[in-house]
């Protein structure tokens, strides 16, 4: 009965997080159109920006695995990717502990300890987005012509990473009183956060490089450095992450982006909405599709697997 009930859990999750998804791109899709946007892509950019956004998941997949070993587990790439990206569609159901919550517990199933998969998940998440203010303290502090930014920025995030692992004792400690139980956490050394850190530095640089890539590809007369592309996607990436509310940053992350692309003269006028509306469905489908292929042929290979170990045992 335990099991038949966690099937369907897994199913009205799964049933649910493709509803929120196909919906979201629906909208977008029938907004550009209602629009009257003319697009003509260029679509080798389109692929070679897309390229660049998976280039930019594996890293950050290979971050969150050295976060996991460094808790003393062990976890193969091909499981960690197969956790992240099934996990990453829970950002499309309202609220954000869903992605959170979802990779914790696959990863346990995947013989990650308790405590590996619900720290990591947590702290790879916290990680990416201090690298990512420090990726647009950096950026924008160099087009706004603000050193003093750029300085302060760097050495509150750079004091953030090495009080880190000091401050996992405290949090083990309130654990321990809310719960009123001991959590027999061990330690996490230093490098696992430096790993995560500069892998999510140059996830940030991916994504932004992908970003001038699809622009261009979408809009031909945007123009401007990789610096301030990278600037303008990880300041909207960021907020529409932060906004709560909103499943995937869906509204929130489009209205800075095309504040931003003004802003900087990087598109302007129709140019930046078309870039707004189709960077939202290109990221969405970028997101998406990976873990709904998970979902759908993922558990091919484990039942071939199970079945040539049992051959092997007769």
């Amino acid at each position: 009965m335990k099991r038949k009930l966690l099937l369907t859990a897994q199913v009205l999750v799964t049933v649910a997080v493709i509803w929120f998804a196909g919906t979201s791109i629906l909208e977008q899709w029938n907004d550009a159109r209602a629009a009257g946007f003319d697009v003509a892509p260029h679509w080798g950019w389109v692929a070679l920006s897309c390229l660049l956004v998976l280039a930019a998941y594996a890293v950050l997949i290979e971050a969150w695995r050295a976060m996991v070993i460094g808790w003393g587990s062990q976890l193969r790439y091909a499981d960690a990717a197969r956790i992240w990206f099934v996990s990453n569609l829970g950002r499309y159901v309202p609220g954000k502990v869903w992605q959170i919550t979802a990779m914790a517990v696959m990863a346990e199933r995947a013989g990650v300890s308790r405590y590996a998969a619900a720290g990591s998940a947590l702290l790879v998440n916290l990680v990416n987005l201090i690298a990512g203010v420090g990726v647009v303290a950096v950026t924008s502090a160099g087009l706004l012509g603000n050193a003093a930014l750029m300085i302060t920025a760097s050495a509150l995030l750079l004091a953030l990473l090495l009080l880190t692992p000091r401050l996992l004792p405290l949090l083990v400690r309130i654990y321990e009183r809310v719960r009123r139980r001991p959590a027999h956490v061990p330690a996490l050394s230093q490098r696992p956060i430096w790993v995560a850190a500069l892998a999510s530095a140059v996830a940030w640089g991916l994504y932004g490089l992908a970003f001038k890539l699809f622009s261009e590809g979408v809009a031909p007369s945007s123009s401007g450095s990789v610096g301030s592309y990278v600037a303008v996607f990880t300041m909207s990436y960021l907020a529409g992450y932060l906004f709560l509310p909103a499943p995937g940053g869906i509204g929130v992350r489009e209205g800075a982006l095309l504040a931003l692309l003004g802003q900087l003269q990087l598109a302007t006028g129709g140019a930046g909405a078309i870039i707004a509306a189709t960077s939202r469905l290109w990221l969405t489908v970028l997101e998406v599709l990976p873990g709904a292929l998970y979902l759908a042929f993922g558990a091919a290979p484990a039942r071939f697997r199970n079945s040539m170990a049992h051959e092997r045992t007769d």
